[in-house]
């Protein structure tokens, strides 16, 4: 079967790599599409976008790192890839949303679909203390990678301990859904396979577009997207989450675009670091100190102004891409 999808892209001739992003943006749209599925189905906006959203919108990223550690390439491609990723969804893709309608975590949109979606209690409340617990974990998460990074590289016994820590905090949203949904109805029936089916087919369709681009590249002999394959890469599988940001922000749903964009950094950090390391080391880029200090520091605002305000200010938004900016000339231009 891969075959013959493969062969049947390579009939395009020069305009292959263009089929193959084309075949990645529309699988990925697919799989966030039927989200809004998953989410009638009883799942609330801070647990869709944390447990759900993230593998749909960080699949990219999980191939892009298994193929390029089965082809043999640069590791610290994927750490670039990794770190483009987080650090564009918590500048860059929350600060643009902020900037254009600001993101509230009190507006009437989210309050109406908190309402409709708890089982009891303050689902405002509920909702911001979950959002805090994704931004602790993030920065939990960030602070362990630096802090096993430090020596420049990522062995074995390191990807173990990013694995393990990835998949607990998994165990305990697996639990938190079971909890809120299982009280009241069951959201696993027949639309549900629908959904999955549907996810999967997404996903088989990413696999194999990651897998023919990277082969690609690999085959060029110079160029930008050649010397840079984890910019692009981060580049492009950030598409996605740029599009859940911008339509969850234009329809108020501060909740969504915060733990989507949060939740899809864990993916990264600690899981494809994580999985890379354990089959080979991984190797830091030059930059990565001053990242792992913007990411902490981004972590840290978005924490103190949810807590705070519960919002963040549209002023913020400029702040934020400012400081992703910030990062491309250092880790890019520079």
């Amino acid at each position: 079967m891969n075959d013959i999808v493969i062969r049947w892209i390579q009939s395009f001739g020069p305009s292959a790599p263009w089929v193959c992003v084309a075949i990645f943006l529309a699988a990925s749209f697919l799989m966030i599409w039927r989200l809004e599925s998953l989410g009638d189905s009883g799942l609330e906006g801070t647990v869709l976008g944390t447990l759900v959203m993230p593998y749909c919108s960080g699949l990219g990223n999980l191939v892009f790192a298994f193929v390029l550690g089965r082809a043999g390439g640069d590791s610290r491609e994927v750490m670039i890839n990794s770190l483009v990723n987080n650090i564009t969804n918590l500048t860059l893709l929350i600060g643009l949303p902020a900037l254009f309608w600001g993101l509230s975590l009190t507006s009437e949109k989210s309050k109406k679909a908190a309402k409709g979606k708890s089982a009891g209690g303050d689902p405002q409340r509920v909702n911001r203390l979950s959002l805090l617990l994704t931004l602790i974990a993030a920065g939990f998460f960030t602070g362990v990678t630096w802090a096993l990074g430090r020596d420049g590289t990522l062995g074995f016994t390191d990807g173990l301990v990013l694995v393990g820590i990835f998949l607990f905090w998994q165990a305990v949203h697996v639990v938190e859904v079971l909890k809120k949904t299982g009280p009241q109805k069951n959201p696993f029936g027949f639309m549900f396979i629908i959904d999955l089916a549907l996810l999967l087919a997404g996903a088989y369709a990413v696999y194999l577009s990651t897998d023919f681009l990277v082969s690609w590249v690999r085959g060029q002999s110079s160029g930008f997207i050649k010397e840079h394959i984890g910019w692009v890469s981060g580049w492009l599988m950030v598409v996605p989450n740029a599009m859940l940001a911008l339509y969850y922000g234009a329809t108020r749903r501060a909740e969504v675009v915060y733990s989507s964009q949060v939740g899809d950094g864990h993916i990264c950090l600690p899981l494809c670091l994580g999985v890379f390391a354990i089959f080979r080391p991984m190797a830091m880029p030059d930059f990565f100190q001053f990242s792992m200090w913007l990411l902490l520091g981004a972590v840290a605002v978005h924490f103190l102004f949810v807590a705070v305000l519960g919002r963040l200010p549209r002023f913020m938004g400029a702040v934020f891409i400012a400081a992703y900016a910030v990062f491309v000339w250092k880790g890019l231009v520079k």
